[in-house]
């Protein structure tokens, strides 16, 4: 195979297109910051790398059998939604799983674990000054809840924050909020990498595995998720906050994200005195 890692050619990357949701979005942008390198959308039977995203359940489907042109497409902070045979494996590489339940469904022995979204601050340089707003990212399943419509018009504190959005000023909305109350897991991991308190709410019907794997793999408990009828009085009782009682296991997460990144993935090197983008401490 060519060595890919001075190829001008877009690195080819899957993730889910299935309705406009930053957190998905998000996972080009991550990965052509950490790459060097443009990054174009591949369905997963064509693709070089998985990042963000519940969806190594559909690389299990595309990959029970070799690829027929020999590549073996990275796995690199994305996670399961349910237990899935591991008879794929041998066909696709592992860099990184987002979490320990993850990759104890799929058997993989690691004391390493990041979801890329932790690398937010990497995509948004200077980060925004903080307001007094709380911050509402529903599950993109809930974007038309009228529960969630009744309690903006009656929480002046609220605001409601579109998933659907442009994916950059999403992030930096989140960052600028005293706190975030969030059902979506990319609202939680970006208000995380952000430094910026955050709520767990519950994302409706929607499985819990994901939420339980990211909270696991910084060692943030996640427990059971505030029901959105909950909020005001949640809203009510919230004091500031300086800092995440986490942090260092964010960091963590951020080292091991940056160190298992493939390196036959990665575009030309930089020239020798050019300094590379600062990561904030949350």
């Amino acid at each position: 195979m060519s060595d890919v890692a001075t190829n001008p050619m877009p690195l080819r990357l899957f993730w889910w297109q299935g309705v406009a949701n930053f957190g998905d979005t998000l996972s080009a942008l991550i990965v052509s910051q950490v790459s060097g390198r443009k990054v174009s959308h591949a369905g997963p039977g064509g693709c070089e790398m998985l990042a963000i995203g519940s969806l190594i359940q559909v690389m299990r489907r595309k990959y029970r059998e070799p690829r027929g042109d020999g590549v073996r497409p990275w796995i690199w902070g994305a996670g399961l939604l349910h237990s899935v045979p591991v008879d794929f494996l041998d066909n696709v590489q592992v860099g990184l799983l987002r979490g320990p339940v993850t990759a104890a469904l799929l058997g993989v022995k690691t004391n390493q674990y990041g979801d890329p979204g932790l690398l937010t601050p990497l995509i948004l340089g200077p980060l925004p000054a903080r307001n007094d707003r709380i911050g509402l990212v529903m599950h993109h399943s809930q974007a038309d809840d009228p529960e969630v419509a009744d309690l903006i018009a009656r929480e002046p504190a609220l605001e409601l924050i579109d998933v659907g959005g442009n994916t950059k000023e999403v992030c930096r909305k989140i960052a600028a909020c005293a706190h975030v109350i969030a059902s979506s897991l990319h609202g939680l991991v970006v208000a995380d990498a952000c430094g910026v308190a955050n709520t767990w709410l519950s994302p409706g019907t929607q499985s819990h595995l994901k939420y339980h794997d990211y909270g696991a793999s910084i060692g943030r408990a996640m427990i059971a998720p505030l029901a959105i009828v909950d909020i005001p009085g949640h809203v009510a009782g919230l004091k500031d906050q300086h800092g995440l009682g986490y942090s260092e296991a964010i960091e963590h997460a951020r080292e091991a994200l940056l160190d298992t990144f493939p390196a036959a993935l990665r575009g030309p090197k930089k020239p020798s005195g050019q300094p590379e983008p600062e990561m904030m401490r949350v």
